[in-house]
């Protein structure tokens, strides 16, 4: 009947309504639980990623520390070796193993394991820093032509270590991941800023103590130990745990030393002419750096009402600017990223030599300050700028760590020239302006 069809169609069309909202239902909680579950993986990366970052900054500062306590102390080491300038020959000794180490890993670096090079470097450190403990313990601080040749061989040592640690973990890290270059950057100027800092603090407790000096330079030194041995229980068991170091060591056959693709790397001339702005860039602004830190400061600023405090005050000046300048980089937008506009304020930078002679010569302690500060600013941050410089094409494991070696090789050998164009600055002078 008429009445029985309708109501037929009235059920179906509530039935299917029904349907159609439990459907709704199960769509909008499907889809919820994919955003939850998006969310929680979102979170678990910036975890990580965070993690990631904070280790690189600590393994940063561990990979300089050590040699940066040996410059920091070189006070206690001219009372204790007052004929064997100690600040000079140690210099001597640590350049030409940190270059000739670097040198050999630029052209062999392709056949040698990160992990392996990384690791040996940290352990160097630490087995350096114990040696520099037990010497000075076991002699009372008392000197010697035995003692100064240990010292002589730790700093060799550290040279070994630096080179073996920093091309390694910087081609390492373009790698897994390109932003973690900038804590790790910003490591190597916090460990600066700390050596800074500590020498202050050292300085104002121990200053009217007896054996004063030697008591600062023992903390150093079990500062620097606990630092070294942090970094290898970081690179030896965090952060190989990582997520993303894990996935990149798996996708690289546990980090294959030779390339998978058919097509053969390319050679370090090739390398080094596609980054060819970069080269240069880090060789010029650690030769201009060097040329004016630490020697300049120390030697040719004169007397003033500071005294003794007036170059400690400059060097941690420089350093702290240093350290929190290596951070800008993480503001995009003020982040360099034009090759040509980095090397255009690269050779800007050369307006610091006038202009630190000039102040020198004229002005008052406040301007040195100040513009020891914008050198530290212009120091980190264009290094950082460098560093984390998109590259031009993409490269594989064996291309990114030669170039990694080949950009820490031009750092060094910038660092190399500055610290020999240093002793211009005494040329027509007697010691300070």
């Amino acid at each position: 009947s008429l009445h029985y069809k309708l109501f037929q169609l009235h059920l179906f069309t509530h039935l299917r309504l029904n349907s159609l909202s439990l459907n709704s239902v199960s769509l909008n909680s499907v889809s919820f639980i994919a955003y939850l579950s998006q969310k929680d993986l979102n979170m678990s990366n910036i975890q990580g990623k965070f993690a990631a970052s904070f280790q690189c900054c600590v393994l940063g500062v561990g990979q300089l520390v050590a040699w940066n306590t040996i410059l920091t102390i070189s006070d206690y080491y001219y009372q204790v070796f007052p004929d064997y300038h100690p600040s000079r020959t140690l210099t001597l000794v640590y350049q030409p193993f940190v270059l000739g180490t670097i040198s050999v890993l630029v052209f062999v670096g392709q056949k040698i394991k990160n992990q392996r090079r990384v690791f040996t470097g940290y352990c160097l450190f630490v087995i350096g820093s114990i040696l520099l403990l037990t010497v000075d313990i076991v002699t009372k601080g008392k000197g010697g032509i035995t003692p100064f040749l240990l010292l002589s061989i730790v700093s060799a040592g550290f040279g070994v270590a630096n080179a073996l640690v920093e091309g390694a973990m910087i081609g390492d890290l373009s790698c897994i991941c390109p932003d973690l270059i900038q804590p790790f950057a910003a490591g190597l100027g916090v460990a600066g800023a700390i050596t800074s800092v500590l020498r202050l603090l050292t300085k104002a407790v121990f200053q009217n103590s007896w054996d004063g000096l030697r008591k600062g330079a023992l903390s150093f030194l079990a500062i620097s130990l606990f630092i070294e041995l942090v970094c290898v229980i970081i690179d030896g068991v965090m952060f190989p745990k990582l997520p993303m170091v894990q996935k990149h060591r798996a996708r690289s056959g546990s980090n294959p030393v030779e390339p998978v693709e058919e097509v053969p790397p390319l050679s370090n001339q090739q390398l080094a002419h596609q980054n060819l702005d970069r080269v240069i860039s880090l060789f010029l602004i650690y030769a201009l750096t060097l040329s004016i830190f630490p020697g300049f400061l120390y030697e040719n600023t004169g007397k003033h009402s500071l005294h003794s405090w007036y170059p400690l005050v400059l060097v941690t000046c420089f350093n702290l600017s240093d350290a929190l300048s290596r951070y800008i980089t993480m503001v995009k937008p003020l982040k360099m990223q034009s090759g040509k506009v980095i090397v255009a304020s690269v050779l800007a930078r050369m307006l610091f030599l006038p202009a630190f002679y000039i102040t020198a010569r004229y002005a008052d302690q406040g301007w040195m300050i100040t513009l020891t500060s914008f050198l530290g600013i212009s120091n980190g941050y264009l290094t950082v700028c460098v560093l984390t410089q998109t590259p031009k094409r993409t490269y594989n494991l064996s291309e990114a760590n030669a170039l990694g070696n080949i950009l820490v090789a031009s750092m060094l050998g910038g660092i190399f020239a500055g610290v020999c164009l240093s002793w211009l600055w005494l040329i027509g002078s007697n010691k300070s302006f």
